[in-house]
């Protein structure tokens, strides 16, 4: 049988390597760009089904929406609480069998890191607690302040300690936990995406703070957000520090956003594992909507934490 005389393709090493760079990367192209898939969308009339996380929203996260409609917004899913919303629309959430979820006071501005804000802080967090007891809420939540020059963190560490201590008897008493907030220090595009210059930005020197007070009415308020940019290993975190947790916030990261799958955190197994140490305290969404409608992100996340 005749045959035909065919040139040799000859293949070096390079040329081969050079190939087989240039076909994976053609295939990971597509993946790479391709858009995050659209999410599911519960529809208007949404409401909780399951209810084992007690889901609360961040008022300030849904400007310009007036505090009025969203509490109404809020009670047709189901919600049972709320925070982050001015006190006078306290009455109205007690009208509709809801509750804050966590009371305001000195903000994370000022705090007991100096000394100097000592007389300040207790003052503004007697009156929260006040507040609190009044309208059936659990908590008020405390910071630690920003660092000051000249002041050392040991030193700071106990000034902070010492003021908590001066208060914490008080809430004993009213049966309110303080609940001591942990903040990032590494996002500076945003004011409330990141906190450079606060203290308490490492969750382990939180519950160290914590410990120190001495009290069961000591708590940490769990940002998982700021844990996750800050310190990360979130569900190991929940379940070592379980006894400290008295308050949860949510958000997506990197960029505070929607819940959805541009973000880094997976919400349901972080969830779970809340249930699964006990648990029983208040999930507040915080997230900074960037959806076109705030209310589908809110319902969206609402149902995703619904587990």
């Amino acid at each position: 049988m005749p045959t035909t005389n065919r040139p040799k393709t000859v293949i070096s090493r390079r040329g081969f390597v050079a190939g087989a760079a240039a076909i994976a990367g053609a295939a990971l192209v597509p993946r790479a760009t391709k858009a995050a898939a659209t999410p599911d969308v519960p529809p208007e009339d949404y409401r909780i089904q399951n209810g084992r996380i007690r889901q609360s929203v961040m008022g300030w996260c849904f400007k310009p929406m007036p505090n009025e409609e969203l509490i109404e917004v809020c009670h047709r899913m189901g919600m049972p609480a709320m925070e982050g919303i001015d006190k006078k629309f306290y009455p109205r959430l007690r009208e509709l069998g809801m509750t804050p979820a966590i009371v305001g006071a000195h903000g994370f501005k000022t705090g007991p890191f100096n000394r100097d804000n000592h007389t300040f802080c207790i003052e503004k967090l007697r009156e929260g607690i006040d507040v609190a007891a009044e309208f059936g809420s659990p908590s008020v939540i405390t910071f630690t302040g920003y660092r000051e020059e000249g002041i050392a963190d040991e030193v700071g560490m106990q000034n902070c300690v010492d003021c908590w201590k001066e208060v914490i008897g008080y809430a004993e008493k009213k049966k309110v936990n303080l609940c001591l907030e942990h903040l990032n220090t590494r996002d500076d595009t945003h004011p409330m995406k990141g906190h450079p210059g606060y203290f308490g930005d490492d969750m382990d020197v939180c519950i160290e703070l914590v410990k120190r007070v001495g009290s069961p009415r000591m708590k940490v308020l769990f940002d998982v957000y700021h844990v996750q940019i800050m310190n990360g290993d979130v569900i190991r975190r929940i379940r070592q520090y379980k006894d400290y947790i008295g308050h949860v916030h949510t958000a997506g990261v990197p960029g505070r956003g929607e819940l959805d799958d541009t973000q880094e955190l997976n919400y349901p197994p972080i969830m779970r594992a809340l249930l699964e140490v006990g648990y029983a305290g208040f999930v507040a969404q915080e997230f900074i909507p960037t959806w076109p409608d705030t209310l589908a992100a809110l319902r969206h996340a609402v149902r995703l934490c619904d587990v």
